[in-house]
């Protein structure tokens, strides 16, 4: 592997980086697999990577973070299409250093990821917050907003609000926001091992590109962070201008304040200080094992306080709805929304932050889809399935492995004796989507776009 020589230069002097070991893990044609799981539904996860030989490491950094002693079929383990754990890249896991050490995650929070997609990070911040947190997950480009979408509903969560909009449109809703993470588009020099065409990608001048536009992505999405709220920054980059230039130029140009992290020797994770005296941590792969990375975090200490002028742009409509709902969902604890034939499950604490959003934001996908009516019924979603609120007399079948990956690429599963109805197709107990089984044949509703196209698992 050929990396640039303007690279190594201008990475000359930073603390923790040697030119030779980084060259060397390069080229070296190591791979890292590393996981993190969902911790509603953890407890089959490790058991099954044991019982194919896997071993399971835990990242020091990362409550429900592991690495993995070998890269399984991700493709052909209905545990992950279960929305049981999520495949992420060990250094970015580091967020979850940066938010508990700055906030107290078991309060409810307001927290904007703003360039969500595919998901990681949201999902991760998710597991981390309170039930009665908001979550705003937003992607600019509207291409990679429904992976973020489909995601977000495998991880089963109902307190998350998709939306696809620039980051000037949060400026209306100044000082909302407790917490706002910018994963910020970069040059990428930090994928190099994971992705060799990021290196002829790769160039001073897009170097200098990314650093104006992760300015321009900051000063816009600012204003609605509130007065004591906190600025998660990151990047998969390793130059200067994109990591500790921009932490001195936030530092400068808004009230902002540095917030040091506590960080473990044995990490080896590396601190930078910039020419201002602020930290951040970047990650390098000769040291830590994980790929490049760069982390800072910062508080706002002054900025108007956000006041509540909420106007209701949808009502509950629980009432009405609960007798079709009821016989597929336990919805304790939330509102009720019709959109036309669909019906939604929004958690009541966050009603109005829900409505508030809807009056500012291009909503994608808001709390859980439970289904669409036809003829006063409801025909349950596959959102539902994944969600925490199945009604417990819904019946569900377990089923083997060979039945699970059919089902899961909608191919044809032979009815073998199992009770007729709708039903929930399980594997080692957790959810894959519904079926509704009849005499002569399963109709199978897992959604087509999300099937296994492979049909054949590789050894």
């Amino acid at each position: 592997m050929q990396l640039p020589p303007a690279l190594i230069q201008s990475l000359q002097g930073l603390p923790g980086f040697d030119e030779q070991s980084f060259v060397d893990i390069h080229n070296a044609n190591t791979s890292i697999t590393s996981i993190r799981l969902n911790p509603a539904r953890s407890e089959v996860i490790l058991q099954s990577f044991k019982d194919r030989g896997i071993n399971c490491i835990p990242i020091p950094w990362a409550g429900n973070g592991f690495y993995l002693s070998e890269r399984p079929s991700f493709t052909f383990d209905p545990l992950f299409h279960a929305g049981t754990y999520y495949v992420q890249e060990a250094s970015s896991m580091f967020i979850e250093q940066a938010l508990q050490q700055s906030v107290d995650v078991s309060k409810p929070l307001r927290v904007l990821d703003l360039c969500a997609a595919p998901g990681g990070k949201s999902t991760h911040l998710q597991s981390l917050l309170s039930a009665e947190s908001l979550l705003v997950s937003n992607e600019v480009i509207r291409q990679r907003v429904n992976i973020l979408k489909d995601n977000i509903i495998k991880w089963g969560s109902s307190n998350v609000v998709v939306t696809n909009n620039d980051p000037r449109d949060f400026s209306k809703l100044k000082g909302y926001f407790d917490v706002i993470v910018v994963d910020a588009p970069c040059s990428g020099s930090g994928l190099f091992r994971r992705d060799e065409e990021a290196i002829n990608e790769w160039s001073e001048n897009n170097v200098v590109l990314c650093s104006q536009r992760q300015q321009r992505i900051l000063a816009d999405v600012l204003p609605a962070l509130k007065e004591g709220g906190v600025l998660i920054y990151s990047t998969c980059s390793y130059s200067r201008q994109e990591d500790e230039d921009i932490a001195d130029w936030l530092t400068t140009e808004f009230p902002l304040s540095n917030i040091p992290l506590s960080v473990k020797q044995d990490w080896n994770i590396s601190e930078a200080a910039t020419p201002l005296g602020n930290r951040g941590y970047r990650f390098w792969p000769h040291l830590a094992k994980g790929e490049g990375f760069f982390l800072a975090a910062f508080r706002l200490n002054d900025g108007d306080v956000y006041r509540n002028k909420n106007k209701q742009v949808v009502k509950p409509a629980t009432k009405q709805l609960l007798q079709p709902v009821s016989l597929w969902a336990n919805v304790a604890g939330n509102e009720l929304i019709q959109v036309n034939d669909k019906v939604y499950a929004w958690p009541a604490v966050l009603f109005e932050d829900f409505n508030l959003l809807l009056q500012h934001l291009r909503i994608i996908y808001s709390g859980t889809l439970l289904g669409e009516l036809a003829h006063k019924k409801l025909i349950p979603d596959h959102a539902l399935a994944m969600s925490k609120m199945v009604a417990e007399t819904i019946a569900g079948t377990e089923l083997q492995l060979s039945d699970a990956i059919a089902y899961l690429q909608k191919n044809t599963i032979e009815n073998t004796g199992w009770t007729t109805g709708w039903q929930l197709a399980a594997y080692r107990r957790q959810a894959l989507g519904w079926m509704n089984v009849l005499p002569n044949r399963i109709n199978n509703y897992y959604p087509k776009e999300l099937r296994i196209l492979k049909q054949k698992i590789n050894n």
